[in-house]
């Protein structure tokens, strides 16, 4: 039973990781789903017997047989929580009438947080901000926690990631394999307007992780344009990280909104074709948050064929 204000860590495999979890593992053991069935042999405890179909099986054999159900053991998921410090992550101000993507970006981590924590899971951060050394900020999944440093280096860390910082993450990800073994769950928190390249997605899908992309994207200024012609708007163009302020026609307008459309649109068709169903965040409310990630836990559902 999932607890409420959380979402199920859903793989696409069984994982083989640290025992204890409350996610479907590749072993046998103690858990509550079904992984087989197996003739009985001795020693193995009467609670494991399936009555029914033993019963069944000595009925068509004419002979006492019993039948053993095999259940699959759980595991505790490794979840690294990857978010990106651009400059535009660090838009709007939170009482703009618009996404305050730091207040979303938080939304998600507590939410992504609480349900690691449900399901006795380790939870890791990555960032690129403020990268010295080149490697950003890391705290492998080394243990359960509630999250209160992550959130801490949240609301304190600069948004001075250079562009690319989603690829270079993902790299430095590809040389921590003994925190991060294949089955972990990596969420990328990001609005994707400089995306990884192929070459990075390709590398990173290799090492067989539960690759999440989580877009957060203001639904009026980034995923399509509002009627603002001849009136002087600030606006802030990816990879130069800075505010400028235009006057545009209606042509201008409808030409920004339409490379807007299509921008979403073409990434929305590389994680499909990734076969990496993303999160679209919009919003910071909870309530929000937590339906997104409550509908990418059924698109996954549907997709491993079978209700959880």
């Amino acid at each position: 039973m999932v607890e409420q204000g959380v979402f199920p860590l859903v793989p696409r495999q069984r994982l083989v990781g640290l025992a204890f979890g409350a996610v479907e593992s590749s072993r046998h053991g103690r858990g509550f789903d079904i992984a087989g069935s197996r003739p009985y042999e001795r020693g193995d405890p009467v609670q494991s017997i399936d009555w029914k179909m033993s019963a069944r099986l000595a009925t068509a054999r004419d002979a006492d047989e019993f039948v053993v159900l095999e259940r699959s053991a759980e595991e505790a998921p490794r979840v690294v929580l990857v978010v990106d410090r651009r400059p535009e992550m660090g838009l709007y101000p939170l009482d703009s009438p618009w996404l305050c993507k730091p207040a979303a970006v938080e939304a998600v981590v507590r939410l992504v947080s609480a349900s690691t924590r449900a399901a006795h899971g380790l939870l890791g951060y990555l960032d690129g901000a403020s990268a010295e050394d080149g490697h950003g900020f890391w705290r492998p999944p080394r243990g359960q926690t509630d999250g209160h440093d992550v959130l801490e280096r949240l609301r304190t860390a600069p948004f001075d990631a250079p562009a690319g910082s989603l690829a270079g993450s993902l790299s430095r990800l590809g040389e921590l394999r003994r925190d991060l073994p294949a089955g972990s769950f990596v969420f990328l928190v990001s609005d994707f307007l400089s995306p990884p390249s192929p070459e990075a997605w390709s590398q990173a899908q290799v090492r067989h992780w539960e690759l999440v992309p989580v877009v957060v994207q203001d639904p009026t200024w980034e995923q399509g344009f509002p009627d603002v012609h001849s009136v002087v708007v600030p606006l802030s163009t990816p990879g130069r990280g800075r505010v400028e302020y235009v006057r545009l026609s209606r042509s201008e307008v409808a030409a920004r909104r339409t490379a807007n459309q299509e921008r979403l649109a073409r990434l929305l068709a590389e994680l499909e074709d990734r076969d990496l169903a993303p999160v679209r965040v919009s919003s910071a409310e909870r309530d929000d948050v937590l339906g997104a990630f409550l509908d990418w836990h059924e698109q996954r559902s549907l997709a491993r064929g079978r209700a959880w």
